[in-house]
């Protein structure tokens, strides 16, 4: 009897997953427990088990189709050793690249230029325009086989005469030049176009996106922050750091815990929008933005007032290797009440994050260079990072995201503040 292969549930807010790749075909043998098949949800990848010893005996939805919970995507036989089906598979992967784009069909090949194309000489092509010819109707003479201006002439005087006139091909005087037209056709060679499916994770940052700057009143404040204390630290600690918990100690607890701090003191960036009123919470989770195999991610870290530095580091190395391989879990990406995003790592000096909804603020990090300030009369170079706070003016006023901003720079110039809470 045919044993079927649903879509789990997986999660409370998720009705809709996309399926991702078939790990076992039909014919297969497959254990129990075997993975059969990858779910991708907005969020996260789900691996859907084979429910019983068997042998896969048909796919119903292929790679990069929807589901609903609770669909079925294809059928074992439990115990049976089926034969594969004669005709071809169907295929799960990406679609042919080229297709006509007026009808949704499949187009011929392009057309592949010979590997030689006829040389020609700027006076010959203008002539060639003049004559309105193409070079390959012209015999070259010249070396290497370019076409000169003369070739031009001598084929244009050979042609059998119909009574009109013989275009003049004599190069324009120096005071009637003008620049030749330059016709607006497209490269030689193939020109083809590639249509790819958004994932659902794709088009789930397009929808919280697009719902950012609909819904709330974004605005963005700017400031800078000298990180000589913060490198100097990490100088002078990192080998007893990495000694004692075997991970590096980086910039980014550092501002995780300077966020905490400012939040503390700025809890209108701490809160949310919920109807008509005003939520403020009394924790900190912070999600911490990393850029994992299929897009970017927001895993959250839980209660970070109560971390300290080396469990906020293992913490977002563990989750930044989950999202590298896909095996976040669903409820590591859920809540968060406020998020820090560094650009700086791709190379980034400046930028206007978007918060993630229905938070009211996001810090972005930026790249870490050598600049020339002003250090009690005299000018120095300094290690110098631009910061960025886009907030929800709609319960956070610009003195509140201003005065958050500047928290965060004195606790990175001087880390100890964070310590001693003055």
């Amino acid at each position: 009897m045919p044993v079927e292969l649903k879509v789990p549930s997986v999660g409370e807010s998720v009705t809709e997953v996309e399926i991702g790749d078939w790990l076992k075909s039909v014919g297969d043998p497959v254990k129990q427990d075997d993975i059969v098949v990858m779910l991708e949800t907005d969020k996260v990848t789900v691996e859907l088990p084979a429910p019983v010893s068997g042998t896969i005996s048909k796919i119903l939805i292929q790679k990069g189709a929807s589901a609903r919970v609770g669909d079925v995507v294809g059928y074992m036989e439990e115990g049976a050793v089926a034969q594969p089906q004669s005709a071809a598979p169907a295929r799960s992967g990406p679609l042919d690249p080229v297709f006509d784009r007026s009808v949704g069909s499949e187009a011929p090949p392009a057309t592949i230029p010979p590997a030689s194309a006829p040389r020609v000489m700027p006076a010959a092509q203008r002539a060639l325009h003049a004559a309105g010819l193409e070079a390959a109707e012209v015999q070259p003479s010249g070396p290497g086989g370019r076409t000169l201006k003369e070739d031009v002439q001598r084929h244009v005087e050979a042609r059998p005469g119909d009574g009109a006139a013989k275009p003049d091909l004599r190069e324009p005087k120096a005071k009637e030049l003008k620049p030749p037209p330059v016709p607006n056709l497209p490269a030689p060679g193939p020109r083809q176009e590639e249509v790819v499916p958004m994932t659902s994770l794709r088009r789930r940052i397009a929808e919280r996106l697009v719902e950012a700057q609909q819904t709330a009143a974004l605005l963005t404040t700017f400031n800078e922050v000298d990180m000589s204390a913060v490198k100097q630290l990490r100088e002078d600690y990192q080998d007893a750091f990495l000694k004692k918990y075997s991970i590096k100690l980086g910039f980014m607890s550092f501002f995780v815990k300077a966020a905490v701090d400012a939040l503390k003191q700025f809890p209108s960036v701490n809160a949310e929008v919920r109807g008509n009123d005003i939520v403020y919470h009394n924790y900190f989770d912070i999600g911490v933005a990393v850029g994992g195999g299929k897009g970017l991610v927001v895993p959250v870290l839980r209660n970070v007032e109560r971390m300290g530095f080396a469990e906020v580091e293992l913490t977002i190395s563990a989750l930044a290797g989950r999202a590298k391989d896909g095996s976040l879990k669903l409820e590591e990406l859920q809540g968060g009440t406020f998020t820090i995003t560094n650009g700086g790592i791709y190379g980034s000096l400046l930028s206007t994050p978007i918060i993630n909804p229905p938070q009211s603020g996001i810090l972005g990090l930026h790249g870490i260079n050598e600049r020339p300030v002003v250090v009690k009369g005299q000018i120095v170079a300094r290690p110098m990072m631009y910061i960025a706070l886009t907030y929800d003016h709609r319960i956070v006023d610009g003195r509140e995201a201003v005065g958050f901003l500047k928290r965060i720079k004195d606790a990175i110039e001087e880390p100890t503040r964070m310590l001693i809470e003055v």
